[in-house]
């Protein structure tokens, strides 16, 4: 009976120390593999895939953009849709009397981002297949109607359709005109901005 305890004992001992030494030599060549890994590559801070400083098609009103030394607050975002296809504006101020500003983001297969001002001074319709504005001559690019939905503060229905009519010219400038509403053309002028030009912090 002793005999069969001590046979038993040494039977758990040499599983336990097998069990121990098997452990080790795989924590080691873990430990080898992630030493001989490569090292990373250098990325491009720009690029499409990177967004290091947030990701634009997550903005929403209570969201804070900084543009180099520049803080503006996420008032109201619409979301906008055409046939399948969607695309968000994000309405921003520094403050409350501060210019209205605008941040489109649309995916087309990469995200991109336009960042415009309101020109409410300008009384001009989209009536023509080009438009000379300060000097600069637009020509249009596309035109249509979408249904929205709104968030936050955009001064809009809660839901409802846009007519819109987009122009660029020669050298990247943006002119578009939106109509909510069945309302008056709004003009806008803008320009497309690099993904990670400037950082998101979110207000959740």
């Amino acid at each position: 009976m002793f005999d069969n305890i001590l046979i038993l004992i040494a039977v758990f001992a040499i599983v336990v120390l097998v069990t121990v030494l098997i452990m080790r030599m795989r924590a080691k060549k873990k430990q080898e593999a992630a030493q001989t890994e490569a090292p990373r590559r250098p990325q491009d801070p720009f690029a499409p895939e990177q967004n290091t400083g947030g990701d634009p098609m997550q903005i929403k009103a209570g969201d804070l953009l900084e543009f180099g030394n520049e803080k503006f607050f996420v008032r109201g975002t619409l979301r906008i849709s055409e046939g399948g296809y969607d695309w968000a504006e994000h309405f921003y101020q520094a403050d409350q009397s501060a210019e209205r500003q605008w941040l489109t983001v649309e995916k087309d297969p990469d995200v991109q981002v336009s960042r415009w001002r309101d020109r409410p001074e300008l009384d001009i319709e989209p009536n023509s297949k080009t438009i000379t504005l300060d000097g600069t001559e637009y020509k249009l690019v596309e035109h249509g109607t979408a249904s929205y939905r709104s968030e936050g503060t955009t001064g809009l229905n809660e839901h409802g359709g846009v007519d819109y009519v987009d122009y660029e010219s020669d050298d990247h400038k943006l002119l578009a005109f939106e109509r909510f509403d069945h309302g008056r053309w709004e003009v806008s002028t803008g320009e497309t901005i690099p993904v990670g030009s400037f950082t998101i912090y979110s207000g959740s």
